[in-house]
């Protein structure tokens, strides 16, 4: 039930006029680029099988689909995106509204704004060159930034080998740290400690004085990005953290079909585990993957926590006009 005043935005004017100063220096940016806007459909038949996603699913019972048709609202347009890039487009981008169940807090809205952008035949060092130069077009200066691996950053703050330690040294990692309960915490394997670490005693260092980008993370981590061999081999991805807030997470995109698959697959199985349901694959997305995907990398930036930043907000209800409770 709504209660009176509740009709009015949470963002005030002045801050709703700064969002849309952003939005136009981000369309600026890619014009000059030449990097082509795309719109690609906010449903699909397919959900997020990341188990730490969750879909907010709804029915179509329109004339062209099964009766009650199963639709999903998209976490992020990676996989229309990529469908475009398999059939030639070049590089593109797009601003879009994503939607995620679950997500609600100081910097998190059910929807929200993400641009996300790929370039094919572009290193992940000039996409992050890149990153740091839409940054610093949007604050209307340069932004100092730092480039570490996610082995230096745990070793920075915990002294610790993220690559090598056992799930039972990380553990004794966090309550060294001080994390609260660490001791009882009976969490499943080692990535979940090592995210509990990262978001714990990690990432309130990160960005402290501009931009940090840390790339190399675990292969375990590489979500939809390459593993690049090595000792230890790696996940060519990076993110980006300012003031201690994650604002982008790129990739040196994942090409091959079969592993895509094989992914997929691995992610529905742990969210069996963990009593979530499955999620139907994207069999389109891997039909252009095995069509062929151009070598590319790609990143998704927030961009409620861009216009944050450009404004000083604290919280992501200052620069949205109706969250959801107001929607």
């Amino acid at each position: 039930m709504s209660s009176v005043g509740d009709w009015r935005p949470t963002a005030s004017l002045e801050v709703l006029a700064a969002r849309a100063r952003v939005l136009a220096e981000i369309r600026g940016f890619f014009a000059e680029a030449g990097v082509l806007e795309v719109e690609t459909p906010a449903l699909s038949s397919a959900g997020a099988t990341d188990p730490a996603l969750g879909s907010l699913g709804t029915r179509y019972t329109g004339p062209l689909a099964p009766s009650g048709a199963r639709l999903w609202l998209h976490t992020s347009p990676e996989f229309p995106m990529k469908r475009l890039l398999a059939a030639g487009s070049g590089a593109i981008w797009q601003i879009c509204k994503v939607f995620r169940d679950g997500e609600r807090g100081s910097r998190h809205n059910p929807e929200f704004s993400l641009l996300e952008w790929y370039r094919p035949g572009m290193s992940l060092a000039a996409l992050m060159d890149e990153v740091a130069a839409l940054i610093g077009r949007v604050l209307g200066h340069p932004v100092g930034e730092e480039r570490l691996t996610y082995a230096a950053v745990f070793e920075r703050a915990l002294g610790v080998d993220p690559h090598g330690e056992p799930a039972a040294g990380l553990q004794a990692a966090a309550v060294r740290a001080g994390v609260a309960g660490a001791s009882r915490l009976e969490l499943t394997g080692r990535d979940a400690w090592l995210d509990l670490l990262m978001s714990h005693c990690v990432e309130p260092g990160l960005g402290a004085n501009g931009i940090t980008f840390v790339h190399d993370y675990p292969p375990s981590q590489a979500a939809l990005a390459r593993v690049r061999d090595g000792d230890p081999p790696v996940a060519e991805r990076f993110e980006v953290y300012v003031r201690g807030v994650e604002l982008a997470n790129g990739f040196h995109e994942l090409a091959d079909a079969t592993e895509q698959r094989r992914r997929f697959e691995a992610d529905n199985a742990r969210r069996r585990f963990a009593g979530l349901p499955a999620m139907p694959l994207d069999e389109r997305l891997l039909g252009a993957l095995e069509a062929g995907l151009p070598d590319c990398c790609g990143v998704a930036l927030g961009v409620d926590r861009l216009v944050m930043l450009a404004t000083g907000a604290e919280r992501i209800d200052e620069v949205i006009a109706f969250p959801v409770e107001r929607a």
